[in-house]
């Protein structure tokens, strides 16, 4: 089938060539007038075959790159956490270590359970998650959710205790510290 851009220029060629055959009368036109006019018109194809295929080629690129593009976020999302995966891998490993042993005294296993919490404390690190453990600070409700309010010498709005820490990855929130805050007094309510 012949190619749309190609059969509109020889549609076009056609047309031109027609136009000049019919306002000038044949014995007006020289054989090197019309020479040079089907150069001309071979120079014109020549440059729309040229420019059809740069078209071509370029589109064919374009949709390579999308391909790999979309390959490449599969990829990501697939495997995206195959790093940390692998760091995490020491820590199960001294965990299977430690209840692997028959003869443990209190003592050597909590030395072995404190051993493999500085491993994942060194694999959170590495991964920029870090603890939320707020104590005495302010409330904020986009890392802390509130359990309770509680009466408390502090100022109002004030974490007095955390039931379980939050955690972020960079600045976003993992999980929020679940906390009591310090409510405002009686008898500042009452004043």
């Amino acid at each position: 089938m012949p190619d749309p851009t190609q059969a509109d220029a020889q549609a076009a060629t056609e047309a031109a060539a027609q136009s000049v055959q019919t306002t000038q009368p044949a014995e007006d036109v020289s054989t090197t007038e019309t020479g040079e006019l089907e150069k001309m018109l071979a120079d014109a194809q020549a440059k729309v075959a040229e420019h059809h295929d740069a078209f071509m080629r370029a589109k064919a690129e374009t949709e390579n790159i999308r391909r790999r593009a979309a390959e490449d976020v599969s990829k990501a999302h697939k495997f995206g956490v195959e790093r940390m995966a692998e760091s995490l891998l020491a820590v199960k490993d001294s965990l299977d270590a430690a209840l692997a042993v028959e003869n443990t005294s209190i003592e050597s296993f909590k030395t072995g359970v404190e051993l493999t919490g500085k491993q994942l404390s060194g694999v959170f690190e590495k991964f920029h998650i870090q603890e939320l453990n707020p104590v005495g600070e302010k409330f904020d409700p986009n890392r802390h959710q509130a359990i309770a309010a509680v009466d408390s010498d502090q100022e109002p709005n004030t974490v007095v205790a955390v039931m379980q820490k939050g955690f972020v990855l960079h600045d976003r929130v993992l999980r929020p510290a679940m906390v009591t805050v310090a409510k405002a007094k009686e008898n500042a309510r009452a004043g």
